[in-house]
This record gives structure tokens, sequence and C-alpha cells, in this order.
């Protein structure tokens, strides 16, 4: 049996990079250590590393749960763990619009507007999307 705290440690590192990793145990107190532990034990080492789903399609659920909370901090930083996942900038708006239309109009808003901020600030290409279906045309059989 593996040391699920390792493994933790390791696919954090690997999803959201060394950096923030080093940044979340630096700032680590005595107050916090048991729930520093706790996540990585937890959503990093037994969670993130289950077979069931790949590492894109979890960070495009973490995205939607993210979204749908308002857990605006954790989305940012799980934008960046997406595009380390493998998503694209195009993929990542196609769930927020998704996860619009089931989680509401605000909140997609708030979460493109923090998106676009933090893949400028990566200096990642923003994509042309592909424009919307016209209304009429969408369900035409449901004109009177």
């Amino acid at each position: 049996m593996t040391d699920t705290y390792d493994d933790g440690t390791a696919v954090r590192r690997e999803v959201l990079g060394d950096a923030h990793v080093d940044r979340a145990i630096a700032a680590t107190t005595e107050f916090t250590h048991d729930f520093q532990e706790f996540i990585t034990r937890y959503a990093w080492g037994s969670v993130w590393t289950r077979p069931g789903l790949d590492r894109p399609t979890r960070s495009v659920v973490t995205l939607t749960a993210l979204l749908a909370h308002g857990h605006w901090e954790e989305f940012a930083m799980h934008v960046r763990a997406a595009l380390r996942n493998g998503l694209t900038a195009g993929e990542i708006a196609e769930v927020i619009l998704h996860a619009g239309v089931y989680c509401g109009v605000s909140a997609a808003n708030r979460a493109f507007a923090i998106a676009r901020e933090v893949l400028e600030d990566d200096e990642v290409d923003l994509p042309d999307m592909p424009d919307m279906p016209d209304m009429d045309d969408a369900h035409p059989g449901d004109r009177t």
C-alpha cells in the first residue's frame, strides 16, 4: 500500500505546480497543519489518484463545482490546473458556458471574467468561440 500523503503531494504538484504547493506548505501553521494534511491525503492522495476519471475530466468537474458554489479563488487556481491537465482555453470556455445553463448566468459571467484574467496573466491565447445558434433555429417546432 502506498502512502496517500506522498501520492497526494506528487499529484498536487503535478496539477497545481511546485510554486503553488511550496507557498501552501510555507504558509502552513500549527492552526492549519491538520487541514493541509487532510486535503493532501484525501483530495489529492485518495480522490485525484483514482482510476475512474482522467485528469482533464476531473478538471472539468472541479471547475463546474467551484463555479456552482462561487469559490472564485479556488476557481482561478483550477483554471491554471485545467491547463496543466491538458484542457485548452476553448474547452475551459465551453465548460463555463455549459455550466452557466445549470448554475446561472451571473456565476458564469464571473467565471468568464476570472478565467480571462488568469489566461491573460499566463499569456494563453483566448479562443474565438463558435457562434451561438439563433433561438428560432434551435427550437423550430416551438413556433406558433
